[in-house]
């Protein structure tokens, strides 16, 4: 499995997210001796290994840092997968493990995640290995706190899991503790030392949100973890989890470690539910820990009977199976649109980025500065590609429309032109292309006005 990912993420050419991209030039300027900017205009939020994770690729692979990166994320899935598999094994047997691990890697989310770069699948590689860790020896100790722990300097859902597994092996455990210490006060640390405020990371997550419009409070919260649950694992597993929830229940005196998937659940909620309380965006990666949760309970449902002895429960739970799993063929054949269109949007990210790689090529764009963007969309994309300082890659939504130097303006397709030269709050007179046909497009997707010479081709 590992080898035909590694040939798929080497293979089909797609590249990182938005915020990884921020990672990659972070990653940068702690190589060049800086520390990273994180006020940057509409920067995400930090993840401190993350950005030691990037400058590292960058050291090793250069301009070749981000396929690197969606290559490590989708090896990452792998482990995610394996490790899905052993907490289903060791909760409940062989055939819902491999049920479990099934759903959880053929998720449309999670392939979209790894093939995007996006930090949330490493994470939850960490915390799966915690989670088998714990399921296959449970009060296994320092070995699942020191894993959580450096899974919580990617995300902060490990500190809730950290803190939880405290509670659990024993709360005199004060190794434990400093262990569940240790991300959030590097967090803090890392915070305070690059911006002077260590709630950095909280106050910009939430302003930024509020800037872009985002869904965001708590009387939003309700709705969106049903149905963000729901997309994330799919409709079919998602009701095959609620049933099997109350099998587990039923069985529970059969069963292993079922403290871990309910901890993994309750983890994830409780830290949705503080982003809607802290005003944060509510998004559906937040939800990504009790997802698995999910596909581990639907594992069981489906093939849980093959850990019953022969006779009439096992018989009966086991048609029930078969029609669920008809009933779940039928609902993929609805939505194999679904991966036609992860195809499309592979395709889509592969022609953008080649139009940002043919942009930070020409002459105009590399003698002219500071090189503007109609809104910030692409700005962490061309930086990469120019490595450029954040000087010199601007956003005219931030600076004005009449900016001087190689203005870009986003053309072509109608889908390109939203996601790149529009955004939530900004106006679209940043992306009002010259009519003057000396200024023809550069590629399918930008245009350049080079307003340092004031000419064009």
């Amino acid at each position: 499995m590992a080898a035909v990912a590694l040939a798929f993420a080497l293979i089909v050419p797609t590249y990182p997210n938005y915020d990884s991209y921020f990672h990659l030039n972070w990653g940068r300027e702690l190589l060049d001796g800086q520390l990273p900017n994180l006020e940057a205009y509409a920067a995400p939020t930090q993840h401190p290994l993350f950005v030691v994770l990037c400058a590292g690729l960058d050291a090793l692979f250069g301009g070749f840092a981000d396929r690197a990166l969606v290559v490590l994320c989708v090896l990452s899935l792998v482990v995610l997968v394996a490790a899905v598999h052993r907490v289903g094994a060791a909760c409940f047997g062989e055939g819902p493990a491999l049920g479990a691990a099934l759903f959880t890697g053929s998720s449309f989310a999670f392939l979209l995640y790894a093939a995007r770069g996006y930090v949330d699948v490493p994470f939850l590689a960490l915390v799966l290995l915690a989670a088998a860790l714990e399921a296959e020896r449970p009060g296994r100790g320092r070995a699942v706190s020191g894993v959580l722990a450096v899974a919580g300097l990617l995300r902060p859902e490990a500190w809730v899991l950290a803190g939880l597994y405290w509670l659990w092996v024993g709360w005199r455990r004060w190794d434990l503790l400093a262990l569940a210490a240790v991300a959030p006060v590097l967090w803090t640390l890392s915070d305070l030392v690059i911006t002077g405020d260590p709630l950095y990371s909280l106050h910009a997550t939430s302003a930024l949100a509020e800037e872009l419009g985002r869904e965001r409070g708590i009387a939003n919260v309700p709705r969106s973890f049903v149905s963000f649950l729901a997309d994330t694992a799919r409709p079919p597993v998602f009701a095959a989890a609620l049933l099997g929830a109350v099998l587990a229940y039923r069985h529970r005196a059969r069963l292993r470690a079922l403290h871990v998937p309910l901890a993994l659940f309750a983890a994830g909620t409780v830290t949705f539910v503080g982003t809607g309380v802290g005003g944060l965006s509510i998004l559906p990666r937040y939800l990504t820990v009790p997802a698995v949760a999910l596909c581990l309970l639907a594992g069981y449902a489906v093939l849980g009977f093959t850990t019953l002895p022969p006779g009439r429960a096992r018989t009966r739970w086991g048609r029930g199976a078969a029609a669920a799993a008809m009933f779940g063929v039928a609902f993929l054949a609805v939505k194999a649109g679904s991966f036609a269109a992860l195809a499309r949007e592979l395709r889509f990210i592969e022609r953008t980025h080649q139009a940002v790689v043919a942009t930070a090529l020409d002459p105009r764009v590399r003698q002219c500065r500071p090189v503007t963007l109609p809104t910030y969309r692409l700005i962490p994309d061309l930086r990469f590609e120019l490595d450029a300082p954040e000087a010199d890659v601007r956003a005219r939504s931030q600076i004005g429309a009449a900016a001087p130097g190689a203005a870009l303006f986003v053309v072509g397709d109608r889908k390109a032109v939203k996601r790149f030269g529009q955004a939530a709050g900004v106006s679209r007179r940043f992306n009002v292309p010259p009519a003057d046909p000396a200024f023809p497009a550069l590629n399918d997707f930008l245009l350049v006005e080079d307003r340092c010479r004031g000419g064009g081709r």
